[in-house]
C-alpha cells in the first residue's frame, strides 16, 4: 500500500502533569482501537487498560450519542483518539455530598 492510500489521525492522553500526543499513519478503515494499539501509547503509560478504556473523538464519546464503540468506530482523516483516565470519584456522588454540606452548614446557623 502506498503512503498515499494512508490517513494521518492522532492518539492522545493525559495525565495532570504529563501528555502525550502520538501522529501516526494508518489505513483507512482503522478504527479507534486499533490506532490507539498501533500508537505504542502504552509503552508510555502502562497504566492504560486499553481492553477497558474509555475513548473519545474530540470530546465526544465513542459509544455513546450514535457513536460505535473504539473497537467498531473506523476513523476519518486528522481524527485524534483521545483515551480518557477512569473516573477517581462519580461526579454526581460530589455534588450530592457538596449539596448536603451546604445544606447541614446552613442549618447549624
Amino acid at each position: 500500500m502506498a503512503d498515499g492510500d494512508l490517513i494521518t489521525v492522532e492518539v492522545a492522553y493525559a495525565l495532570p502533569r504529563r501528555q502525550k500526543i502520538i501522529e501516526l499513519l494508518v489505513e483507512p478503515g482503522t478504527t479507534a482501537f486499533q490506532a490507539a494499539e498501533r500508537s505504542g501509547i502504552v509503552k508510555q503509560f502502562p497504566e492504560i487498560d486499553l481492553g477497558t478504556a474509555k475513548m473519545g473523538i474530540f470530546g465526544q464519546a465513542l459509544g455513546t450519542k450514535g457513536l460505535k464503540p473504539p473497537h467498531e468506530h473506523e476513523l476519518q482523516p486528522g481524527d485524534r483518539v483521545e483515551i480518557y483516565r477512569p473516573l477517581i470519584s462519580d461526579p454526581k456522588e460530589v455534588r450530592r455530598k457538596r449539596a448536603q454540606k451546604k445544606k447541614d452548614e446552613e442549618s447549624a446557623r
